[in-house]
């Protein structure tokens, strides 16, 4: 009888509760009746548009790997265990994040450090930065260094101030920097049956050392396509939520994982949001311009590259013109003393 009545429940979200779906006129006219709401939508691409028309006929469930959809549904102010449940299934042990921390923060000195976007604090002290990457390349191992480093810093300079003499560096707790990749790079797909990749700092010798940073990287991309069959536990339950495009999947989550009724909420949650378009336009007006400001940043990072690769490429070609010269000046000399 529960099964049922989850069925229906259900099928009452994904399925306009009987009433069918808006047309994209109907959708637009309702608009159209607040001049706010319109000049939202119209600042929209028409990529995003169409989502956004999308969403409110049921026909695509809200992308939760861009960032404002994904603080909406686990930021702990609003969901308290949401979060702690997610990060717990990725670390393999029970946490609990007791609070969201600033994004941004200034050390010793007024620098400023890195925007995040979503930093917690776990119980024990320890902090947890969760990041959402649509592209795999504008996140690659040196920019991970630095976000993980970035961490130590708020800890050491938080701790050191609190503790004042009595310090010592033992009293900092260990920091973990979780990235999630939408579409990854291809060094992620080389690794066969692995979408989860733990690190951490270890010597091949052996010696036993405590570390404080730990990193874990989650290919959603290798994760949707791989073939073999996913073994039940809850982190893949998360992961399969991450990767639901439409209401026919979102049902078939739902069913498949019928002992984690948090997917189920999770849905009814997002589709009681057509009913706040306001709400939902702002946060695809907010996602488009994290989107495109990260394209900017990529592609100013990529005409640096461009620029340097093209300054090695001139100085190499100058480096042989002064080889032919020389070997032009040896040639005459000879000549001239024969």
């Amino acid at each position: 009888m529960a099964n049922e009545t989850a069925q229906l429940n259900t099928r009452r979200f994904f399925s306009g509760q009987g009433h069918g779906c808006p047309a994209d006129d109907e959708v637009i006219g309702f608009l159209k009746r607040s001049p706010v709401l319109y000049g939202s939508y119209q600042g929209l691409s028409e990529e995003w548009k169409r989502r956004f028309l999308d969403f409110c006929q049921e026909k695509r469930t809200l992308p939760l790997t861009y960032d404002p959809f994904f603080k909406r549904i686990f930021h702990p102010d609003i969901h308290p265990d949401r979060l702690s449940l997610f990060i717990s299934s990725i670390l393999g042990m029970r946490v609990r994040i007791i609070r969201i921390l600033p994004n941004e923060d200034s050390v010793l000195g007024g620098d400023m450090l890195l925007i995040m976007d979503l930093l917690g604090e776990l119980e024990d002290g320890s902090l947890i930065n969760v990041e959402i990457q649509k592209q795999g390349y504008a996140f690659g191992a040196e920019r991970l260094s630095c976000y993980s480093s970035d961490l130590v810093m708020r800890q050491y300079v938080r701790v050191k101030g609190e503790k004042g003499s009595t310090f010592t560096y033992r009293d900092i707790k260990k920091v973990y920097v979780i990235v999630i990749f939408e579409n990854s790079t291809g060094d992620f797909h080389k690794i066969k049956d692995a979408y989860v990749h733990h690190g951490e700092v270890r010597f091949d010798t052996g010696l036993e050392m405590r570390f404080l940073q730990e990193y874990f990287l989650i290919a959603l991309d290798v994760f949707r396509k791989n073939p073999y069959p996913k073994k039940r536990s809850e982190q893949t339950a998360w992961l399969s939520l991450l990767t639901v495009d439409n209401p026919e999947e979102a049902e078939r989550l739902v069913w498949e994982y019928p002992e984690y009724p948090w997917i189920g909420e999770i849905f009814e949650e997002t589709a009681m949001l057509r009913q706040k378009p306001e709400e939902v336009l702002g946060m695809f007006s907010e996602a488009l311009k994290i989107l495109d400001r990260n394209t900017v940043t990529y592609m100013i990072e990529e005409l640096k590259k461009e620029l340097e690769e093209t300054k090695e490429e001139a100085k190499a070609r100058m480096e042989e013109k002064d080889a032919e010269i020389a070997e032009l000046k040896r040639q005459l000399e000879s000549r001239g003393k024969s």
